[in-house]
């Protein structure tokens, strides 16, 4: 993460859920979009790097058999462990992204609200490990705030126009609002996975 560790300490002082994420409309309504863009119900593996306090993550572990998690800070750590707490199939990693990228593979990969934190190039490295990431059926999803943010190296836009020039994969769903921009990019050129079933 190329902003400082002490950036995000500070938004957890005093305050678990320094977005708001369980609180504002625009989080819930953003979070159910990015589900409803999944073109699968189900996935066995999925990655979520900078988890925050585990709120879209307890929504994805809903549509999966094995969740991973990281977040950089202690107290999102902590508190994204509490949420996912009745989740037995998850884990909440304290990691650098993208340093402590895991060496695993999976065939889905969440990059919410992530990309501006970073610089250029340690977002291109993000973009490089998760594509070498993926199983060969697998997806990214990305979501991120279109307005500038301060104290952050790049903006939405930047972020994902990267991922749209370096990820190589081919795009499946483009959502685009004034407030944020969400995609999501797959190895297969399909849009839904035809075959499955509803349990």
């Amino acid at each position: 993460m190329s902003v400082d560790a002490d950036y995000f300490a500070s938004l957890y002082t005093d305050n678990d859920d320094p977005w708001a994420f369980r609180t504002r409309w625009y989080e819930r309504r953003k979070r159910d979009l990015m589900l409803a863009c999944l073109p699968r119900q189900h996935y066995a593996r999925i990655f979520e790097p900078a988890c925050a306090n585990g709120e879209l993550s307890a929504l994805l572990a809903e549509r999966c058999e094995r969740l991973v998690c990281q977040d950089l800070d202690p107290t999102a750590v902590a508190l994204a462990r509490t949420r996912l707490s009745g989740f037995q199939h998850v884990s909440v990693q304290q990691a650098r992204m993208p340093q402590d990228w895991p060496e695993q593979r999976f065939d889905l990969i969440v990059l919410s609200e992530v990309g501006y934190y970073l610089s250029a190039q340690d977002w291109l490295q993000v973009i490089d490990r998760s594509r070498a990431s993926l199983t060969d059926d697998g997806g990214l999803l990305a979501c991120h705030y279109r307005h500038p943010i301060e104290g952050c190296p790049q903006d939405g836009p930047q972020v994902q126009a990267a991922l749209t020039e370096h990820l190589g994969l081919h795009p499946v769903v483009l959502h685009e609002e004034v407030d944020f921009q969400l995609a999501y990019w797959a190895r297969q050129p399909r849009a839904v996975d035809l075959e499955e079933t509803c349990p």
